[in-house]
This record gives structure tokens, C-alpha cells and sequence, in this order.
């Protein structure tokens, strides 16, 4: 159902213009089958008794009108006649009908939301268009002749008007200014073609409520980013210009194929040149003492000995340009005798990797 517009004549008189097939239609009660026809037969009935239709040429369609559904869904982007609109199409078609007035999600739904580590395809495809709310109004025009006004084949589009859930506002095709006229040629015998201009005709704010707005703009802006804040947390540390920040979660996870029992494994980080690691940063450790169990063949002693490491690369004369070295971790495995004796098994050694993600590192250690 066309919403009402607000249109000024020469004659300086301000009204409402509805659709005329609507107007005819839903002045009959029995038409009405919903409460939202209903309140167009009320509205329709009020505009008689003022004075009837002084417009008869412009109205307008919005969200709750059957057109603005097909007038979305029909738009073509190429010039076949057997163009099929795409998946992208139709979501992005239905996002004029998500509205903002669900209830807002907590706190803790939010900050185990905010990363989807195994995302779906569906899952995938739904965040792949833009679900800003959108909300539309067709400006139309009906240039049928005199006596065939209210005739849906003489309705074309004059103007279209978006607001979406930021609060930006799309009119297309734009304010007429010094542009001239658009004009709209119809089919038929008279070939006849109209013109018409789109003014922005609002009134020019105030300087005393434009920045009135801005601070309650700023204001807004700065909640939001606080309540952003708060959702992440702030023990962010920015690395240094020019510095590399190696960052390595690592564990010890078992250690198989020794000849005796009680063992334990000492390691330790050597930095090549230009690398370095803050004062706390312990660059070695120890795990705990672990009795071995029998699994196949092998007796296997399970660790799980978790360790963290954090270094940094900073190199000093930027004329050189090679790679650097990169740190190695050495591993030292023992075993404990009965008289709290320690026994050197084997070494090894792992060279930190260079790519980022998991790897999981197996290498015998030599005695």
C-alpha cells in the first residue's frame, strides 16, 4: 500500500498522495483483509472527507507493499530475457526485511562469538553479504492518459529512497541541481515523453543543532567503542618498528625407546645474533620425573609438559639484507636410578619453525 507523501504544488498547497488504484480499491471496507488494510481504509476515508485527491499523478510504495518484493527481486543485470537471479541476488534482496529490534545478546554469548573456528558452507554463504537492515521507498508516477489514470502498466518509478541501519540515506537517481531534467520516454502511439526534477527540499539546518548533533554524535561514537573495548579486552602490546615478535606455545609430549625408567627431559633456547628476549622470559625448563608404561613394543613416558616462549628479532645494520637465523631449542633426556642418580640418555635438537600454524616435531636423541 503506497504510504503518504508530501508533495507541494504551484499553488503552495501541501497534501497526500496515495496510489489510485489503491485509493478505489480500499475505499470499500470488504476489501480490507488485514489490520494494515484496514488502517489504509481509515487514511483514505479521512482524505475524502479533506478534500478528496488534489495528486493524482505521484504516490508512493514502501516496505509493506507488494511491489517493493518484486520490485527487488525483478531487477535484471543483464539483457537476457532467461536471466535467473543468483543466490547472491535474493539475499541481498531480502535484507531490506531484517530489522534491528531483536533483543540485544549478552555479554558472554558475544565473546564466544566473536571468532567461528569451524565455520559451515552455510554458515559461509549467509555472512557473505551484507546484512546492514534496509529500509525502501519508491517514488512512483502514474503518466497514463486522462481517464486511464490508476492503470498499473503507466506506473514507473520516479525516485528511489533507502535508509539503511546506519543511518545513511540513498536517493537514486540523485537531486536534478543543474543536471537538467530526467525524462521517460512511454511506448505507444503519441510517443509521449515527461520530465520531471528531484529538489532536496529540506529544510537547511542550524548551526547551533549541527553541532548540537555532532556532540551527541561524538558521545555515541565513544560509548560504542568503550563497550567494543570492554568485549576484547585492552592487554594489547604493540611490537617496536622493525623488530620480528616470535611467539611459541609448545609441549613437551612424551619420550619413548630408552633403556631405563624414571626419565625427565631438560631443555633449553640458544638466540643466534640480533635476537633477544625480555628480562623475565625464562629460555629454559625441565619437566616433570615420568615412570614409562609399556605401549606395543616400547616402554613411553608421557610428558605433556606445556612451555611458552617469546624472543624477538631486531637487527641492528637495516644495509643488510639476508634472512636471519633462526633460534634452536636443545633437549636433554635423563633418567633418575634409585639412589636419586641421574643418567644423561640422549640429546637432541629442533629448530624453531619458521611458518606459522601447528607442527609437531619427532626426532630421536642421541647418546
Amino acid at each position: 500500500m503506497a504510504e503518504p507523501l508530501w508533495s507541494a504544488e504551484a499553488g503552495g498547497g501541501v497534501y497526500r498522495s496515495r496510489d489510485p488504484f489503491e485509493v478505489d480499491l480500499y475505499q470499500n471496507e470488504s476489501a480490507c483483509q488485514s489490520p494494515l488494510d484496514q488502517q489504509y481504509h481509515e487514511e483514505i476515508l479521512k482524505l475524502e472527507k479533506a478534500g478528496g485527491r488534489k495528486n493524482r499523478r505521484i504516490f508512493t510504495y514502501t516496505d509493506h507493499d507488494r511491489f517493493t518484493n518484486l520490485e527487488e527481486h525483478c531487477q535484471k543485470v543483464t539483457d537476457s530475457d532467461c536471466e535467473v537471479p543468483s543466490y547472491l541476488a535474493e539475499r541481498m534482496a531480502n535484507v531490506r526485511r531484517r530489522r534491528q529490534d531483536r533483543k540485544p545478546l549478552e555479554v558472554s554469548s558475544l565473546k564466544s562469538k566473536i571468532i567461528t573456528w569451524e565455520p559451515s558452507e552455510e554458515f559461509m554463504k549467509n555472512n557473505h553479504v551484507i546484512n546492514t537492515p534496509v529500509q525502501t521507498m519508491y517514488i512512483m508516477g502514474d503518466l497514463g492518459p486522462y481517464g486511464k489514470l490508476g492503470q498499473r502498466e503507466y506506473e514507473y518509478v520516479l525516485c528511489t529512497i533507502k535508509v539503511d541501519g546506519n543511518g545513511v540515506i540513498t536517493v537514486k537517481p540523485d537531486f536534478t541541481g543543474t543536471k537538467g531534467a530526467y525524462w521517460i520516454e512511454l511506448d505507444g502511439q503519441k510517443r509521449e515523453l515527461w520530465k520531471y526534477t528531484i529538489e532536496n527540499a529540506s529544510v537547511q539546518v542550524q548551526q547551533e543543532e549541527e553541532e548540537r548533533e555532532q556532540h551527541v554524535f561524538r558521545d555515541l561514537y565513544g560509548r560504542h567503542r568503550d563497550y567494543l573495548r570492554s568485549l576484547v579486552g585492552s592487554e594489547f602490546e604493540m611490537t617496536l618498528p622493525g623488530t620480528l615478535r616470535l611467539f611459541v606455545n609448545g609441549e613437551v609430549i612424551s619420550a619413548q625407546g630408552y633403556e631405563y625408567d624414571n626419565l625427565y627431559v631438560h631443555f633449553f633456547l640458544e638466540l643466534p645474533k640480533y635476537w633477544s628476549s625480555s628480562a623475565f622470559q625464562q629460555l629454559s625448563g625441565v619437566t616433570q620425573t615420568c615412570a614409562t608404561k609399556t605401549v606395543g613394543w616400547d616402554n613411553v613416558a608421557y610428558f605433556c609438559y606445556p612451555f611458552t616462549l617469546e624472543v624477538f628479532f631486531t637487527q641492528e645494520d637495516e644495509s643488510e639484507d639476508c634472512l636471519p637465523q633462526w633460534p634452536v631449542l636443545y633437549f636433554e633426556v635423563l633418567s633418575l636410578d634409585f639412589w636419586q642418580r641421574y643418567r644423561v640418555e640422549g640429546y637432541g635438537s629442533l629448530v624453531l619453525p619458521a611458518s606459522p600454524g601447528k607442527n609437531k616435531s619427532i626426532f630421536g636423541a642421541v647418546c
